[in-house]
């Protein structure tokens, strides 16, 4: 329940750094009900994760990146509700081997706003899914612009079957396994 709303989760759509993001239903409308979480990352640091989500959201409005618009936010229990972009992640695209081709200049043209704005977008391609031909930033974190975690610099080498994408799809897969047998022992 959130601000009198009642969500019924369908299922898992992904974890993040920051938090579990599910697809729920509240009155016949499909949401993404997004869940903080406080478990450790070796590899970034955060302070107040709803409160960056709230400032960050607001940031990349204000750069124009196209995002998903936030419906609904409740501090205290730490969710947010989301719109619900229906399509494929970039990632998925690439792992199927599917065209990234047509997504590239928009990618780019995010990147640039992002860039002229003082922002990094987390250009990993699962961040990215297309719908309708247009491409929607669906996470809403952002940092200050370094050059090394620029889309070009950083982000391309995943939005290919780069060895980087590779590895991290055998790590993601390998793991997917091990949950699986964990769950049948």
């Amino acid at each position: 329940m959130i601000h009198g709303n009642s969500y019924r989760i369908i299922r898992l759509l992904g974890k993040g750094k920051g938090g579990y993001s599910y697809l729920a239903e509240c009155n016949g409308k499909q949401v993404v009900l997004k869940q903080i979480h406080h478990e450790p990352c070796d590899y970034y640091s955060f302070g107040n994760k709803i409160e960056a989500e709230q400032n960050d959201y607001r940031r990349l409005l204000d750069a124009g990146i196209r995002i998903p618009k936030m419906l609904d936010i409740d501090i205290e229990n730490e969710r947010i509700i989301k719109e619900f972009v229906d399509g494929p992640t970039v990632f998925e695209l690439v792992k199927n081997d599917s065209s990234i081709e047509p997504y590239l200049p928009q990618v780019r043209e995010m990147a640039a706003l992002a860039q002229a704005a003082g922002l990094n977008i987390d250009y990993f391609p699962t961040n990215f899914v297309v719908q309708n031909g247009l491409l929607y930033y669906i996470d809403y974190e952002c940092n200050p612009f370094m050059e090394k975690w620029s889309f070009e610099q950083w982000g391309l080498k995943y939005w290919s079957k780069t060895p980087a994408f590779l590895q991290y799809l055998q790590k993601t897969e390998s793991a997917e396994i091990q949950v699986c047998d964990e769950n049948h022992t």
